[in-house]
């Protein structure tokens, strides 16, 4: 029920129902409510979910990280470098992104800006084609995603190089068209690699799908299986 009314922004009620539950709220409970607060920018809510998540579980990557996103998408950076130095005190660590692909019988690992691929020129060439017809396609960067105060055109610029972008460049560039791309990624999907996401997959005319840290994506056509709530 949490689920469902932080889908529906109802975040007011979802809270009156966790208040009027005959037990406490578990993590699972809590994390939804704390991922429907950052899907509909509800801030005040937010910080409450997430304090009594870090009750329950301090050492909690994902409270941290979750919770510096959404300052850092309504532009609070004092807040969410206050965060970051939490997790620095508390030697707390966001592991790096990664993201697979398997071609052929092999699997291919990418991370955040990787160059160590052997097609990396291809991969580049095919990253700049992606940028190009998303941008014709009017689809703008999220840069509400990136966690720390910097130049427009460098957010947009290590937007890009995400680990997933990666590897859908190498799969549009290692098998044939049409064939659908499967990948693996090891963190949930940021929004901005998200709604890119779709939109290759209808300029491109491909499925792509993506299981991440929370569930699987089906991209097709421009639409998103999960409906852009994960």
């Amino acid at each position: 029920m949490v689920d469902l009314l932080g889908r529906a922004g109802c975040i007011a009620e979802a809270e009156e129902l966790i208040q009027n539950m005959p037990m406490a709220p578990d993590h699972f409970v809590l994390r939804g409510l704390l991922s429907a607060c950052r899907i509909h920018g509800n801030l005040e809510a937010a910080e409450r979910a997430a304090q009594q998540l870090l009750k329950l579980d301090p050492n909690h990557v994902g409270t941290y990280v979750l919770q510096s996103k959404i300052y850092s998408s309504l532009r609070k950076w004092d807040e969410a470098k206050k965060v970051r130095e939490l997790m620095a005190e508390r030697n707390i660590k966001k592991p790096p992104g990664c993201s697979l692909i398997e071609v052929d019988g092999v699997v291919h690992e990418f991370v955040k800006g990787d160059s160590s691929h052997p097609q990396s020129l291809e991969i580049d060439d095919m990253l700049e084609d992606m940028i190009n017809r998303l941008k014709k396609a009017s689809n703008v960067p999220d840069k509400s995603v990136m966690l720390l105060d910097m130049e427009e055109e460098e957010k947009e610029t290590a937007l890009s190089l995400h680990s997933e972008k990666l590897a859908i460049a190498f799969g549009l560039v290692s098998t044939e068209p049409g064939t659908p791309i499967r990948i693996v990624k090891n963190l949930r999907v940021c929004s901005d690699c998200h709604t890119a996401t779709k939109h290759i997959s209808l300029v491109y005319n491909r499925e792509i799908i993506v299981r991440d840290r929370i569930r699987f994506h089906h991209f097709k056509d421009g639409v998103c299986s999960c409906r852009d709530f994960w």
